[in-house]
């Protein structure tokens, strides 16, 4: 570019002239169309009639098995649901084990997230914080996107959650200085989004409390977020940060919406949810768990 000297300004940027032209389509919509957008979900059998959660479960923690606990939930009543399940790694949970055969693993997951999907509103967001069990090698962001996929829900995008080499402190190299078995290193987690009928979601222009600012820095899908420092004082293996959580919620939900967490641990989604403005229904099947989620939010309405 140098050579041509071919500059523009644009935005008080200067900008190669062609930049543009180079990158444009051309007839994108019509290209999109033949190739068929989101062709995995055409077909669906949703219905566009959400309904009211029960003031039973609303603004509610709930001790139980999210599964059976959801099916007490009509159809459509939920506009997000962000959780983060047990990866299976062996983390000392209360009430429940974390190193379960992976095909009883999924099994249990998978009838939960039919719940979920159930529930959810159309045009509502699932949205999945996940880790791969690297040493087993499997591949859990995928394995749980696909299942979504399979139920005909859009994949919206898929954030990486940057927590700065917090587990880079290992030293598990695999075959040192040799190709025959390299041990691959990560510092992120995965957030796999999802929609419910359509990438549009409605709600009221008033209910949107996301800044300029927070919009333009959140859209980029890699999120830098230092991981809870809280978890012995909260007495769980697996907390992720309320910085993580109020990203979500804003960038995905309005105030007044219904966000569920059906591994609500102890509370963080619906501590935040409540901050925001949003109302909530945690689950989860540990009553030590869930007495400390309702004591946070007691804790934040002083």
């Amino acid at each position: 570019m140098e050579n041509i000297g071919s500059y523009g300004i644009k935005g008080k940027k200067r900008i190669f002239v062609d930049y543009n032209k180079e990158r444009k389509v051309k007839n994108r919509k019509q290209k999109e169309k033949k190739r068929g957008i989101h062709y995995y979900a055409q077909r669906n059998t949703f219905t566009k009639e959400n309904q009211p959660i029960p003031s039973t479960h609303e603004n509610k923690i709930v001790c139980g098995d999210s599964e059976e606990v959801l099916k007490k939930l009509p159809d459509n009543c939920v506009d997000l649901v962000f959780t983060s399940p047990p990866y299976n790694f062996g983390l000392e949970y209360q009430k429940q084990d974390d190193d379960h055969r992976w095909e009883d693993y999924f099994d249990k997951l998978f009838k939960i997230f039919d719940e979920c999907v159930r529930v959810l509103k159309y045009g509502g967001r699932i949205i999945v914080n996940v880790q791969p069990l690297f040493s087993d090698y499997v591949p859990s962001h995928h394995m749980i996107s696909n299942f979504f996929i399979s139920r005909k829900l859009i994949w919206r995008g898929e954030i990486l959650w940057e927590k700065n080499n917090y587990n880079c402190k290992y030293t598990a190299w695999g075959s040192w200085k040799s190709p025959s078995n390299p041990y691959l290193k990560y510092t992120w987690e995965f957030l796999e989004i999802f929609c419910k009928g359509t990438l549009k979601k409605e709600g009221e222009r008033e209910n949107m409390d996301i800044s300029a600012d927070e919009f333009k820095k959140w859209v980029v899908s890699k999120w830098s977020i230092a991981p809870e420092r809280k978890m012995k004082e909260y007495g769980h293996p697996a907390m992720f940060p309320e910085g993580l959580v109020e990203r979500v919620l804003k960038l995905f939900s309005f105030r007044k919406d219904i966000i569920l967490d059906p591994f609500n641990g102890v509370g963080t989604t619906s501590v935040v949810a409540k901050k925001l403005g949003r109302r909530y229904m945690g689950i989860d099947n540990s009553n030590a768990y869930c007495l400390t989620a309702k004591k946070r939010i007691k804790e934040g309405d002083v």
